[in-house]
């Protein structure tokens, strides 16, 4: 909100935004925007289908309806154009799992004056079914972020001359493919937890990138890393840490780089000051919500920690990023 905006009405409907919030996970989690993308249906015949009450789907429809997420015609509703694009499972840009990621947050972040009081995480208790829905959730949004980001970093990233990526808690490796198309003589190994596995090579093998790409099961903040690499690629994993594991982590990355290697940290990057941007300084509280000392770190404490590792002329990229994010290089004399 621009500075000095601020009045009653503003305040109150921040204070109830969430509303819009929910409406909106309750259309992602019941999945009605994938019939609509097909069909004009009504209510009552959607609800038949899924067996919902017709009036409460009824009053969830004419919300995204106001939400201008859906369309109404009489009383039949269809998907907008949008909608199609990002809300219909079978689309290939879905949404669907990232807004199911922030849902499954809900709960955490209505607990936020409990985290600011004890300065620790808040986390439900959960059974193993739920657990492995949420972790599927974030892995398949963290996919659905990245290849929207990936294209445009690998494009303004020079890596010409590389010839072997670490991808350090890549994932599914989704910025390892993109750098690895873009540089045809780079080979990459994604680094990450075991059950992180079958979703990356499931990944390597749609984009072709298995012969070239290669994942490594390990953790991070415990084992060694695999081989030694000219170019290593933190993406969003130093937010997860306290300032001593970054630290930590860093130097471990820094050991596995070759002399001249180049090392790249990818953040969501606050001012200095710490109170902005926006996006990084939330993101921030919802480190404190769901880890014991993870947090969104500034540039100059990133740049601190960076040369702490014994990296050298540590500059900020110039690549417009989305939600304050940044990347920083450094590099290994």
């Amino acid at each position: 909100m621009p500075t000095g905006s601020w009045n009653p009405a503003e305040l109150l409907k921040l204070s109830g935004s969430y509303w819009n919030t929910c409406t909106l996970h309750a259309g992602v989690k019941l999945d009605v925007f994938s019939p609509l993308a097909t069909e004009q249906l009504s209510a009552a015949e959607l609800a038949a289908r899924r067996g919902f009450s017709a009036r409460g789907l009824a009053m969830l429809l004419d919300a995204l309806t106001a939400l201008e997420l859906l369309t109404k015609e009489g009383e039949r509703y269809t998907a907008t154009d949008f909608a199609r694009e990002f809300l219909d499972r079978a689309a290939p840009s879905y949404l669907g799992h990232m807004i199911m990621h922030h849902h499954h947050l809900v709960a955490s972040w209505a607990r936020l004056d409990e985290a600011v009081r004890s300065g620790a995480p808040v986390r439900r208790s959960v059974s193993h079914e739920a657990e492995e829905q949420e972790r599927e959730s974030f892995l398949l949004g963290m996919f659905n972020l990245a290849m929207f980001v990936a294209p445009r970093v690998a494009e303004q990233v020079d890596l010409s001359g590389r010839k072997r990526l670490l991808d350090l808690g890549g994932g599914p490796g989704t910025y390892a493919i993109h750098f690895c198309q873009k540089n045809p003589e780079l080979q990459g190994v994604i680094f990450d937890l075991a059950t992180t596995r079958p979703f990356a090579e499931k990944t390597l093998a749609r984009f072709g990138m298995s012969e070239r790409i290669h994942f490594a099961a390990g953790d991070f903040e415990h084992d060694a890393i695999p081989g030694t690499f000219d170019v290593a690629w933190l993406s969003h994993v130093l937010h997860g840490e306290g300032p001593d594991d970054c630290a930590h982590l860093l130097a471990k990355a820094t050991a596995a780089l070759e002399p001249g290697g180049m090392l790249l940290v990818q953040e969501f990057v606050l001012d200095g000051n710490r109170a902005a941007p926006l996006f990084p300084a939330l993101f921030s509280l919802n480190m404190l919500l769901v880890t014991r000392d993870g947090q969104a770190y500034s540039e100059p404490e990133i740049r601190q920690l960076m040369e702490e590792a014994g990296l050298a002329r540590i500059e900020r990229l110039l690549v417009d990023l989305p939600n304050g994010a940044g990347i920083l290089a450094g590099y290994k004399d």
